[in-house]
């Protein structure tokens, strides 16, 4: 997918835009969804020790982590992985049409630091119809990559979506 066309994809899902997210059967192979970038902060960092209760010295100590291979902190990797699945859900494209993420898969491969911008692209590299006829199985790969492009998180999601309404099946009345 070109430059272009990625914008018009994230503009047709941005939030706001009144479409729906994409159901199970507008997912095809290969397809590339692209987050827009955000920057990870001080504050980012500091309340997601907060929140998590990791205050490793990796994160929230400027001295011990000059002394370590990253020679500066580093931002929590489940702090990168949670902004990349916001991002992800920024785009638009499981608004409402997601029921579950069933499984992940997180790979680090490299550090991020406060200051550093990431995006995350997910590629559709499986779909089954299954569990059932209303549902079904998207299997997205995931990088997470810096504003230079290199890839610090790479991974497997597996989503179960909403799946289109088969023609002429009626839906009962909210009230009934």
């Amino acid at each position: 997918m070109d430059g272009s066309a990625q914008a018009s994809e994230r503009a047709r899902h941005a939030p706001g835009s009144g479409h729906r997210g994409r159901l199970f059967d507008e997912f095809q192979l290969g397809q590339v969804i692209v987050s827009q970038g955000r920057t990870v902060t001080e504050t980012d960092v500091v309340a997601f020790a907060g929140l998590s209760g990791d205050f490793n010295p990796l994160h929230t100590d400027e001295e011990f982590a000059r002394s370590s291979s990253f020679r500066r902190r580093i931002a929590h990797g489940l702090l990168v992985q949670s902004i990349a699945s916001g991002l992800a859900n920024q785009t638009g494209v499981f608004e409402g049409t997601i029921v579950a993420v069933k499984a992940m898969s997180i790979d680090y491969r490299a550090p991020v630091y406060v200051g550093d911008t990431i995006r995350i692209e997910l590629e559709v590299a499986e779909l089954d119809p299954d569990p059932s006829p209303r549902r079904g199985w998207v299997r997205l790969e995931s990088s997470v990559r810096k504003q230079d492009g290199e890839l610090v998180i790479a991974g497997s999601w597996l989503t179960v979506m909403h799946r289109k309404r088969p023609a002429g099946r009626r839906t009962r009345p909210l009230d009934s």
